[in-house]
């Protein structure tokens, strides 16, 4: 197997580096001739609604025609129309995609059953001892009988699907020994019709691949490793969930690091692949949203319990959103959907898969690091490093600033970024190079400092970094340091003729604190589409996490790492969210019969706002951490898995809401595939039944705002007492009534939530608080988010 791994690595890795090569040597630059659109007509009935007269086939088909028939209608023939159409939504979803001028696209809009129509838009991937952090298991990587591991039976016959860039099937965390038969309730398949060397098992049960939409864009024939659901980049690798451990050296030929491991939330879990995201081409994105659509509905068809999808774009407005879209469908099934939250911080407002029915998740440091230590001028600064080489000896090497080291005529303010082509070979060999982080990807500055002949680099954070370090596994020797420590070494190196330094070999070290930390690069609230929820929703581990990795790319990604590991080291929000997955696959394991809505609210409402110093969790700048970045809180497997109340919601209540902020009840009427009334008496966004509360624009003057609840005990009969536990500064928080009583199990209680303005200006640019319902032994945690109206 081993072998047939190492083939199967190097003989796709040429292929994809050959089409590469092809691609930029006979493509046109990027231009379609059409632009793509998505024509979204609403949800199917449910299979069967036609009492089995005609079978799923013909109703398949039948419901492609009809979509040939519109366009047609528009276009003024049906063959035009059949040759614009690449994809037909006929499943659980109702709709179709295609190549369209832009007053063919508003024409269509207009036509009676057309919920909305929308550009084909392009989205980016979000791009392991987190689950000892988590509390699942023990520093030694055994089980404690009380884990939710042992409790949920490992996520056992539970289906996690994944969107995303693909698999490689070879990697050891997809071992199906001892898990059994496939569950008869899988509907999937495996297309390997262009790879046959791809194999599913009983742990990756299906694999998929959705490409028409990505062809569109690019406009050049696609190649056999277009056609597999074959990761090629290893992205999608890392996000699938693993069954069993593999100890390795964190990891092998790259880095200096001690024994770690790499395990999946729901480790018994079974899997299935939708590869959705293909090598940008000439200015192209990775995946786009027809591709993504064609993907929920197949895995809502094949039947996965949890959507996991780390890609994401900029928000939009939900009915021309296709995650938001695609992800209301899931729910509507029962599938819980998991989302990355983005790596677009720390600016504000930049938080995406922001729609009140995706879990969406951002990203924080664990009590792992690998410190490596920079040595210079009588100081000994630590940074962080998975660089699998290390100066040897203790002789101290000459470092030269790469401003200082530009080729004639290249900008010093560019060179220090150490862009590919910056650098002088005659100024850096043999030294090391200080580089600047921002403008190009991390590794890639290594590689130019490489290219040039330079012995190390040391990569110092720009002021908006702070203190935010990776541990990247770099091509040469190198340490990534935070802004105080390059600042102070910058300085050193322009006042000093021939200053020197080394660079000490990277270690693993755990049972660092604090920890959790908020990592700079996740995305933050507020949401900028509806203010009224509060996004993210949570955070977990996603820094520096160890998971499998694709054999036909390099530990670092970039085309020219020829290197090739079984394992590897990311950062992203890409990390964190398939981590939330695997917990939310164990609670449906536990608790089959619960809601997406309920799982989400086990997850939040038993989330932690401290790190492992027992103080609140912090972001990158060390100042306390806001809901804004971490949501409720980072996430708590073991509290979730009992979390004594839920807020839970129905389909029912998520189109209501649509209603409050706006949509007409015949779209909702569309989507629900049956007739739909928005409510009489409209809901407030105030009283939506979300597991956070947010307050938005309260006014100073007139009466106190007052939020609804509604919690369901899933516990065993239990008196719950209210505790504000922190106000927003300026606002009086009360709850009425101040206890609850559950007679049995499944019962409802209403509460109150009644906010007064005291004094508007602390919370002018939002504040923060929380409620604490307990009954001694469940902690039901809710953070409170408030915005007051300028005065």
């Amino acid at each position: 197997m081993v072998i047939t791994t190492a083939m199967s690595a190097r003989s796709m890795s040429t292929r994809l580096e050959l089409l590469v090569v092809f691609v930029f040597i006979v493509a046109p630059a990027l231009a379609a001739t059409k632009p793509s659109y998505i024509v979204y007509l609403g949800g199917r009935h449910s299979h069967g609604d036609d009492g089995g007269v005609i079978s799923l086939e013909e109703a398949h088909r039948t419901a492609a025609e009809s979509h040939y028939d519109l366009l047609g209608s528009v276009l003024g023939d049906r063959e035009k129309a059949r040759d614009a159409i690449f994809y037909s939504y006929t499943k659980n979803i109702n709709g179709f995609a295609a190549r369209l001028e832009a007053e063919e696209a508003a024409a269509v809009a207009e036509r009676p059953g057309v919920v909305s129509v929308f550009p084909d838009r392009g989205r980016r991937m979000h791009t392991t001892r987190s689950w000892q952090f988590l509390g699942l298991e023990r520093p030694d990587g055994s089980v404690p009988p009380w884990s939710p591991w042992e409790a949920a039976r490992y996520g056992q016959h539970i289906i996690i699907g994944n969107l995303d860039s693909g698999v490689w099937p070879e990697s050891l965390s997809f071992n199906d020994r001892e898990l059994g038969p496939i569950p008869n309730y899988w509907k999937g398949a495996c297309r390997n019709e262009h790879d046959k060397t791809f194999k599913c098992n009983s742990k990756l049960i299906g694999a998929r691949y959705f490409n028409n939409g990505y062809a569109k864009v690019i406009g050049v024939p696609l190649n056999d490793t277009h056609k597999t659901p074959r990761d090629g980049n290893g992205h999608g690798t890392l996000h699938v969930g693993h069954r069993r451990r593999f100890w390795l050296c964190a990891a092998p030929r790259r880095s200096a690091s001690s024994a770690a491991s790499a395990r999946g939330g729901s480790p018994r879990a079974r899997v299935a692949a939708y590869r959705v995201c293909y090598p940008p081409f000439n200015g192209s994105d990775a995946c786009y949203d027809s591709d993504i659509l064609a993907a929920f509905e197949a895995a809502i068809a094949d039947g996965v319990h949890v959507i996991s999808a780390s890609v994401g774009a900029d928000p939009n407005d939900y009915l021309e959103d296709a995650i938001a879209i695609g992800a209301l469908h899931a729910v509507k099934a029962g599938i819980t959907v998991v989302c990355s939250a983005s790596n677009f911080g720390p600016d504000p407002g930049t938080v995406t898969n922001v729609a009140p029915w995706i879990l969406t998740v951002a990203a924080s440091t664990m009590d792992r690091a690998f410190p490596a230590h920079l040595v210079f001028n009588r100081n000994r600064v630590e940074g962080q490093s998975l660089s699998p080489t290390w100066l040897r000896g203790k002789t101290f090497y000459t470092m030269i600033s790469a401003a200082n080291a530009a080729v004639p005529g290249y900008p010093p303010a560019d060179a220090l970024l150490c862009e590919l082509g910056a650098l002088d070979g005659k100024k850096v060999m043999g030294k090391i190079v200080v580089c600047m982080r921002g403008g190009n990807p991390r590794v890639e500055k290594g590689e130019e400092v490489s290219r040039a002949g330079g012995a190390a680099m040391i990569l110092v954070n720009d002021e908006a970094s702070g203190n935010d370090v990776i541990a990247d596994a770099h091509v040469l020797p190198a340490v990534h340091i935070n802004h105080a420590d390059g600042h102070a070494l910058l300085a050193y190196i322009n006042s000093t003729k021939g200053a020197k330094a080394f660079i000490t070999r990277a270690k693993t070290v755990v049972g660092v604190k604090p920890a959790p930390v908020m990592a700079a690069f996740s995305s933050q609230g507020p949401n900028t589409v509806n203010p009224e929820i509060l996004k993210p929703d949570v955070t977990a581990p996603g820094v520096s996490v160890i998971a499998a990795w694709s054999g036909a790319a390099g530990p670092t990604g970039l085309p020219y790492d020829q290197r090739r590991v079984a394992f590897n080291a990311q950062s992203g929000t890409s990390m964190s969210c398939p981590q939330v997955s695997g917990v939310a696959g164990l609670i449906k394991t536990l608790h089959p019969d619960w809601s997406p809505a309920a799982i989400k609210s086990a997850i939040m409402t038993t989330a932690t706002e401290l790190g492992n110093d027992m103080r609140p969790i912090m972001n990158s700048s060390m100042s306390p951490a806001t809901p804004f970045s971490c949501g409720a809180g980072h996430v708590f497997p073991h509290r979730a898995m009992d979390p004594g109340l839920v807020y839970d919601l129905t389909v029912d209540d998520h189109l209501s809401f649509l209603c409050t902020i706006g949509y007409n009840a015949t779209a909702l009427a569309l989507f629900n595939g049956a007739p739909f009334r928005c409510p009489d008496d409209p809901l407030d966004p105030l009283d939506f039944n979300y597991p956070s509360i947010t307050a938005f624009d309260l006014a100073p003057a007139g009466p106190p705002a007052t939020a609804r609840r509604r919690v369901r005990n899933v516990g065993p009969p239990a008196t719950y007492t209210a505790a504000v536990v922190r106000e927003p500064e300026g606002v009086q928080v009360t709850v009425t009534p101040t206890t609850l009583t559950f007679e049995s199990t499944g019962e409802v209680r209403t509460f109150w939530v009644k906010f007064a303005v005291r004094d508007p200006a602390p919370a002018a640019n939002y504040a923060f608080g929380a409620i604490v319902w307990s009954d001694g032994n469940h902690q039901v945690r809710s953070p409170i988010v408030v915005k007051t109206q300028e005065s």
